[in-house]
């Protein structure tokens, strides 16, 4: 790694959240441990969520800088090198609008590096799913299952990919679905129902538990928490995001030392 300059910087992009505890333990966790593993390097944030950058404004009195505006302002600071990470979890819709503004940029810094998504190679899936299931504790005969985000974009195959590869790691109880792709929750219950399984921990695979893991997974009304309930299931509720997994943050880590 080369000497402090103060002209380093990593800027960490993520879609973002409303929910200030789950922006704590996710998003912040994240940046601090990042920041704790390349000290020579400024840490600067950024969101793609409009909408949550607004309601942050509004509600929160909490600026926080889109895309564009980090660049500017790192431009502004004297920054010369910067790695931009994302905590999206695939290579879709909000990263590929990331690397459109990021790119837009190319002339004022002498070296703009780009670090992958959470689920890039086959090891981020693999290292993904080892370091969730050694923070998840089932009992016999009880299921896991995921929910996603889910997308029209092409990179939803990720979420297929990665019950996938749950089952070849031998978590054949793991079953992943979305919210807005494929598979969606039908498709869950279906397999479910052929399993015999009747106990059932729902999660989010989202680096943060905000809106979809709150309401839509477990929410009182028209959640998947309900849906299953509805059909006899025997449900449980981890309001969790990725972002609190240590090794779910190493791996965001290990893609910044990528691409240095």
């Amino acid at each position: 790694m080369d000497k402090i300059t103060g002209k380093k910087a990593i800027l960490v992009v993520s879609f973002g959240t409303s929910h200030l505890d789950t922006l704590e333990k996710n998003i912040t966790a994240i940046e601090k441990q990042i920041g704790e593993s390349f000290p020579d390097y400024r840490i600067y944030r950024a969101f793609t969520s409009k909408m949550i950058k607004n309601k942050l404004q509004k509600k929160e009195n909490l600026f926080v800088a889109n895309v564009k505006e980090a660049m500017e302002q790192m431009a502004e600071d004297g920054i010369e090198q910067v790695i931009v990470q994302p905590t999206h979890i695939i290579n879709g819709i909000e990263n590929d609008r990331m690397l459109r503004d990021v790119m837009d940029y190319t002339d004022r810094f002498r070296r703009i590096r780009v670090g992958n998504p959470l689920l890039t190679s086959v090891d981020d899936y693999k290292k993904s799913i080892h370091a969730m299931m050694a923070e998840v504790t089932l009992e016999e005969g009880e299921a896991l299952i995921l929910m996603g985000h889910g997308t029209d974009h092409h990179a939803n195959s990720a979420y297929p990919t990665l019950e996938y590869t749950f089952h070849s790691l031998g978590y054949n109880q793991v079953l992943v679905g979305t919210v807005e792709g494929f598979p969606d929750l039908r498709n869950v219950m279906t397999k479910l129902e052929i399993s015999g399984i009747r106990k059932v921990t729902l999660m989010p695979f989202m680096v943060v538990a905000g809106d979809h893991a709150k309401n839509d997974m477990a929410g009182e009304d028209d959640s998947w928490k309900a849906e299953l309930e509805d059909a006899g299931y025997e449900v449980k509720a981890l309001i969790r995001g990725l972002g609190e997994m240590k090794g779910i943050r190493n791996i965001f880590v290990e893609h910044i030392e990528a691409a240095m």
